[in-house]
C-alpha cells in the first residue's frame, strides 16, 4: 500500500541525506537563533518546523529548509524594532511572532497567486547588492559576540562602538573564536565525510568547558517538545501594525527568493524541475508553524540541499528526516548544548556571512554597465546600514527607469527595442535556410532580438536549457542586440559554461560594440567563448561549421 506513496527503494539514500543535511544544520540554527535575537532555542525549533513541513509541503523534491542568513538578519531587524517599541523581548514577542506568522502566510498566498514567476524579474544588481548586504550586516554583527561581549543591535551601533571591541575585548573568546574558524577552513581539507561546521562548534566547546575558559555560553535549552505560542497575537496593539505587516513583507519576498534560487540549485544537479508555487506554499506553511511554537522563519538552505543530494537523498522523505533529527537533537541533548560558548557560534557565523557576499558581481563592478554599478552599491548600502525593504525597492525602481531610458537611447539610434522574435530557432532567416535545411539535427541557431536585459534572462535561459543535448553546436545571432546589462551579462556567462560542460560549442555572431565590450570585460571572451568562435558575418560562421563537423565525421 505505502508503495504507492514512496518508493522504498530510495530510502537508504534519502535516510543519509536527511542525516547528513541535519547535522550541517544543527551548528548553523543555534548559531542563527542567537543572531535573531530569540536565542538558541528559536533558531533550533524554526529548523525543525521549517525543515519538515516545507520538505511535506514544498515543491522542490530534494529541498533541505531552515533558518538562513538572510531571513535571520530581517528576524533580527524585527526583533529589534519591536523590543524598542516595548522594552523587553518578552513584552515584544507577540509583535515579532505576528509577523513571523503574516510573513508565512503570505508566502502561501504567493503560491497560490503564481508570484513565483514573477520573482525571476528581479535584476541581478538588485539581489547581488541585496545579498552582499545581508552577508556584511551578519559579519558586522558578529563582531562584539565574537571578542566575547554583547553586541549592539544594529550595524550603525556597532561601528560607532568600535573602539570598545579593542578595550575590553575577552581575550579567551577571541582565540576561542579563531581556533573555531581555523578548524571551519581547514577541516575539509582533511575529510568532507564530516561537516566541517559541526567539528569546529564540538572540538571549541570541548577545548573551552575542559579548559574552563570564562566565555559567555548559549545558556540553557528546553529539552522538551515546544508548547504553542501565539496566545496573544490577538491582543496587539494597531500601533504595531506597520512593523508587523513591513517585516512580513519582506520575511515572504526574501524567503521566496532565498527558497527558488536554492530550487535552481536543486534542479541542476538532479536534473528534475521543481514546482515554484508549491514551494512557496510548503514555506510558507513551514515558516507559520515555526511562528506558532516560538521558532524563527527560514527558506530553502542551499549548503543543507547540496550536502542532502550528495549523500544519496532524492525525495522529499529526506527533508523531512533531516527536521526530525533535530528534533531528536532537542529532545535529547538539549541541555548539552547550553555549555556552548557564543563566541563559537560567531565564529561560524562569519565564514558564512563572507559566502553570502557576492564578491564575483563586487568584482565587475568597474567593468559593467555603470548604472548596474550604481544600483548595486546602493542597494548593498541601504541593506547593510538602512531598511531592507527600501533597499529592494529603490533597486528595483531605479533598474527599471534606467533601462527606461536606456531603451528610449537605443531607439534613437534606429534600434527596435524589447522585440525578441525567433527565439527558438525554429524559423530560420533567408541567409540561413540552406545550411539549416543540410545540418538542423546537430547545429541549433538561436535569433536574440532586442537588449539582453534582467527582464528577458529566465525566458532565455529556460528556452537554452530545452535544447537537445545531442547536438554539436549552438549559434548565437546577436547582430540585433544593441546592449546588455549585468544581469544579461551573467545568464549568457551560464548558459554558455552549461553548453561547453555538454561539449556543445557556442558561436556568436554579430556582436554590437556594447555587448562585445562587456563579454571581454568579465572574460566571457576569451575564456569561455575564443576569437575563433566569433564572426561577424553569418556565412563565415557557417563555412567554420562546414568544415568542422565534415572533419568530425571523417
Amino acid at each position: 500500500m505505502l508503495s504507492k506513496f514512496y518508493d522504498f527503494k530510495n530510502f537508504k539514500g534519502d535516510f543519509t541525506g536527511g542525516l547528513v543535511a541535519g547535522v550541517v544544520a544543527l551548528p548553523l540554527a543555534l548559531a542563527f537563533g542567537v543572531q535573531s535575537g530569540m536565542g538558541a532555542t528559536a533558531g533550533l525549533y524554526g529548523a525543525i518546523a521549517v525543515g519538515i513541513f516545507a520538505a511535506l509541503f514544498g515543491g522542490t523534491e530534494t529541498q533541505a529548509s531552515g533558518p538562513t542568513g538572510p531571513m535571520t538578519v530581517v528576524s533580527a531587524a524585527l526583533v529589534a524594532a519591536a523590543i524598542q517599541m516595548n522594552g523587553s523581548l518578552d513584552n515584544a514577542m507577540s509583535i515579532i511572532l505576528c509577523a513571523f506568522l503574516l510573513g508565512g502566510l503570505l508566502q502561501v498566498i504567493f503560491g497560490f497567486l503564481n508570484i513565483a514567476s514573477y520573482v525571476k524579474y528581479f535584476p541581478y544588481p538588485v539581489i547581488s547588492g541585496f545579498m552582499s548586504g545581508v552577508g556584511l550586516i551578519i559579519v558586522i554583527l558578529q563582531l562584539f559576540p565574537f571578542a566575547g561581549l554583547d553586541s549592539a543591535k544594529s550595524t550603525i551601533a556597532v561601528i560607532k562602538n568600535l573602539p570598545t571591541l579593542f578595550t575590553e575585548a575577552n581575550f579567551q573568546a577571541v582565540i576561542l573564536g579563531l581556533i573555531t574558524i581555523f578548524i571551519y577552513f581547514i577541516f575539509p581539507k582533511i575529510t568532507k565525510a564530516i561537516p566541517s561546521a559541526l567539528v569546529a562548534l564540538i572540538v571549541a566547546t570541548l577545548i573551552a568547558y575542559f579548559a574552563k575558559m570564562d566565555v559567555p555560553l548559549i545558556g540553557e535549552i528546553p529539552s522538551g517538545l515546544p508548547s504553542f505560542q501565539l496566545g496573544n497575537i490577538l491582543n496587539i496593539d494597531s500601533s504595531a501594525y506597520p512593523i508587523i505587516i513591513e517585516y512580513a513583507l519582506v520575511l515572504a519576498v526574501l524567503g521566496s527568493i532565498d527558497s527558488l534560487l536554492t530550487s535552481v540549485i536543486a534542479d541542476n544537479m538532479t536534473k528534475t524541475k521543481h514546482n515554484s508555487n508549491r514551494e512557496l506554499i510548503g514555506q510558507g506553511i513551514g515558516n507559520m508553524i515555526a511562528a506558532a511554537i516560538g521558532g524563527i522563519p527560514g527558506a530553502g538552505a542551499t549548503k543543507g540541499t547540496v550536502v542532502n543530494i550528495n549523500a544519496g537523498g532524492v525525495s522529499r522523505l529526506s527533508g523531512i528526516l533531516h527536521g526530525i533529527f533535530l528534533l531528536t537533537v532537542l529532545l535529547g541533548l538539549g541541555r548539552l548544548a547550553a555549555h556552548i560558548p557564543l563566541c563559537v557560534l560567531a565564529g561560524l557565523l562569519i565564514p558564512i556571512g563572507f559566502k553570502i557576499i557576492d564578491f564575483k558581481g563586487l568584482k565587475h563592478l568597474l567593468r559593467v554597465p555603470r548604472a548596474d554599478a550604481v544600483i548595486l552599491v546602493l542597494v548593498l548600502l541601504i541593506t547593510t546600514f538602512g531598511s531592507l525593504i527600501q533597499a529592494v525597492g529603490i533597486g528595483i525602481a531605479l533598474a527599471c527607469l534606467l533601462f527606461m531610458k536606456k531603451s528610449g537611447d537605443i531607439s534613437e539610434k534606429g534600434f527596435e527595442v524589447g522585440k525578441i522574435t525567433d527565439l527558438d530557432g525554429s524559423k530560420p532567416w533567408q541567409d540561413e535556410i540552406e545550411f539549416y535545411e543540410n545540418y538542423k539535427d546537430r547545429v541549433i541557431i538561436k535569433h536574440l532580438y532586442g537588449p539582453l536585459f534582467f527582464g528577458f534572462t529566465s525566458y532565455f535561459k529556460d528556452q537554452i536549457q530545452a535544447l537537445p543535448k545531442e547536438i554539436d553546436a549552438v549559434i548565437l545571432r546577436m547582430d540585433r542586440v544593441p546592449y546588455i546589462d549585468q544581469s544579461g551579462l551573467y545568464t549568457l556567462e551560464d548558459i554558455i559554461f552549461d553548453l561547453r560542460k555538454e561539449e556543445i560549442e557556442v558561436l556568436i555572431v554579430g556582436l554590437d560594440e556594447q555587448p562585445a565590450d562587456m563579454l571581454k570585460a568579465v572574460d566571457i571572451i576569451p575564456d569561455l567563448v575564443p576569437e575563433e568562435d566569433l564572426f561577424a558575418e553569418i556565412e563565415k560562421c557557417f563555412n567554420y561549421l562546414r568544415n568542422k563537423l565534415k572533419n568530425k565525421n571523417a
